[in-house]
């Protein structure tokens, strides 16, 4: 654990500023130099606040004068401490909200837009139409149809953490940190749920040109869905790569450019997959062929994920544990599916005087907030396959 030297830590906060003090903090919070942990509330109180000490005395009600004190907060400058504490608040938010754990947020893009839900605009080419060009002739015009997708309405969500009198006089920074980290948690854990849901199939927001569509599909204008595909070995993988090489663009006819990358699959596969995708070599014996090919095995540029949450919303869309570990998906994450975000997980800080403080004795609060939906922009480029 880093020792914070709270004096020095003041001395820099008065010679450079409230905006440069916190942009070093939020650096060396980012880096992993200082951790959430490092820091004391009480501590951090005491140095930032003028008088400091006499103000965390003040919390006490045995002191005298806390009550003009707590009640208007006059005569307290609280910027200091309301600064470098919320950016202790954010770090250890933002640690939880971007864990490992959350594979499908770091498998697709998120695309900041200012629209409660949006058309996105696109053109589609209007087959393989290229004509031969004469010497000295002009060239011919490239026709394209108007074509766009709506993605659905996002939706805010947050909560409110709060350091109360008794944080600041115990000092129970664990207990200011674990709240912190189970709101990170919690809004992390919901939007990857919302796009886990997408990814799966359980949900469904497709829509082109106004008409809404399942993501995946066993028949009409593509299909990307494989039954009794099971993976086993690199022939599973065949299997859904000669899916994907069948799915052409409704507008040209031609194959959709895509070059699957990444395999998301169930726990209970996790090793199997690992043994598919990265095996040194690979076998093959036709049937009846007389002898068996060995060749270096060509899977291994696939990037291989795991999500125990993908699993339980499998099962919770009603398909059985038994079947629900045998799906598995591959493709480009990226262009099938992208996380719409208004803004990013945001912490803001309440004003120092609130009833809060009179009513509840909640000396700060701290406000973490974020929107934005989950969508799928084009559902071609990743096949689900099942047991």
């Amino acid at each position: 654990m880093t020792v914070v030297n709270y004096r020095e830590l003041k001395r820099r906060y008065d010679l450079d500023g409230p905006r440069r003090t916190v942009a070093h903090l939020t650096e060396a919070l980012t880096e992993g130099s200082l951790k959430p942990e490092d820091f004391s509330i009480r501590d951090l109180a005491e140095a930032l606040i003028p008088e400091g000490r006499e103000w965390v005395r003040t919390l006490d009600p045995r002191a005298a004068g806390e009550t003009a004190l707590l009640e208007s907060g006059d005569g307290v400058d609280a910027t200091a401490f309301q600064g470098v504490a919320g950016q202790v608040v954010q770090a250890k938010i933002l640690e939880a909200y971007t864990q490992e754990a959350f594979v499908a947020s770091r498998l697709v893009d998120t695309i900041p837009t200012r629209l409660d839900g949006e058309k996105i605009p696109g053109v589609s080419r209007i087959g393989d139409q290229v004509d031969e060009v004469g010497p000295g002739m002009p060239y011919p015009n490239l026709g394209f149809d108007e074509d766009y997708i709506e993605t659905p309405s996002t939706t805010k969500r947050g909560f409110i953490v709060p350091i109360t009198r008794e944080a600041v006089f115990f000092d129970r920074t664990n207990l200011v940190l674990s709240r912190a980290s189970e709101v990170g948690e919690v809004l992390g854990l919901n939007k990857e749920k919302r796009l886990l849901d997408l990814i799966v199939g359980v949900a469904n927001n497709y829509k082109h040109k106004g008409v809404a569509y399942d993501t995946y599909q066993t028949s009409g204008p593509w299909i990307n869905e494989l039954s009794g595909n099971e993976l086993v070995d690199w022939t599973s993988v065949d299997a859904a790569e000669q899916v994907l090489a069948d799915i052409l663009d409704p507008a040209t006819g031609e194959p959709v450019m895509l070059s699957a990358t990444t395999a998301l699959v169930m726990p209970a596969y996790r090793h199997a997959a690992h043994r598919t995708f990265n095996a040194a070599e690979i076998s093959y014996t036709g049937s009846g062929a007389p002898s068996t090919t060995i060749a270096p095995n060509p899977l291994g540029d696939y990037r291989v994920e795991a999500s125990r949450l993908a699993y339980r919303r499998v099962i919770a869309s009603g398909e059985s544990a038994a079947d629900a570990k045998k799906w598995w998906f591959l493709g480009d994450f990226r262009k099938a599916f992208a996380y719409m975000e208004n803004w990013p997980i945001t912490v803001t800080q309440a004003p120092l005087a609130s009833d809060a403080a009179f009513n509840n004795d909640i000396v700060f609060r701290f406000k973490a907030s974020e929107r934005g939906a989950a969508a799928v922009l084009n559902p071609r480029f990743v096949v689900k396959c099942t047991g």
